[in-house]
């Protein structure tokens, strides 16, 4: 077995994780959603964190042999190398610095409330945009870049690719907001009949 075929292995096994933590994640978001009590927002968080350490790992495996394939094989000067990386640079904090700390905070909030009904923090908690927006951007990127990977379109094309995935994931996440908004609209109105 030659270095590329084992190397080319390690990156696509680092995606893999990646999409499978990805995944995790999204399910998770999505439960949040659905939760009626502190119990269920505790198992949710508590599932969530545990797939961490799978993600990260994940990540870091995909990132490394893809840098090196990148450096050893193909040359950093391909356009759709450069296009991924920088578009990989660009969601690399998202989850660390915007969804993490929120799905955390959320699990913090629900160890320290007494069992039962969520509380209206702990209901809005559990419907931030914010998050949903960061994670559906992030999946929409990385299949951007998995096109990249298997398609190799030239500059153009890759950037195209690329801005079109970032708005697929923005706009996946207005949908979000929007029905954020209604939902905050209804129950003013249903507050003051």
């Amino acid at each position: 077995m030659n270095v590329y075929a084992l190397v080319l292995f390690v990156h696509v096994c680092g995606a893999i994780g990646t999409f499978a933590g990805m995944s995790i994640w999204l399910f998770g978001v999505s439960a949040l959603r659905r939760a009626r009590s502190v119990e269920q927002v505790r198992t949710i968080t508590g599932l969530m964190t545990l797939s961490d350490p799978l993600t990260v790992t994940s990540i870091l495996l995909l990132a490394a042999a893809g840098l090196y394939l990148a450096i050893a094989y193909w040359g950093l000067q391909t356009p759709w190398i450069d296009v991924a990386m920088a578009s990989f640079i660009l969601i690399a904090p998202i989850g660390p610095a915007i969804v993490e700390p929120r799905i955390k905070a959320i699990g913090a909030v629900a160890k320290d409330a007494p069992d039962g009904p969520l509380s209206p923090q702990l209901l809005a908690r559990t419907h931030s945009t914010v998050v949903a927006t960061g994670l559906h951007t992030i999946v929409a990127a990385l299949l951007g870049i998995v096109f990249l990977m298997t398609n190799k379109p030239p500059l153009t094309e890759s950037i195209l690719v690329m801005v079109v995935a970032f708005g697929i994931g923005i706009i996946s996440g207005l949908s979000l907001w929007l029905a954020a908004r209604a939902r905050a609209r209804h129950s003013s109105t249903a507050m003051v009949k």
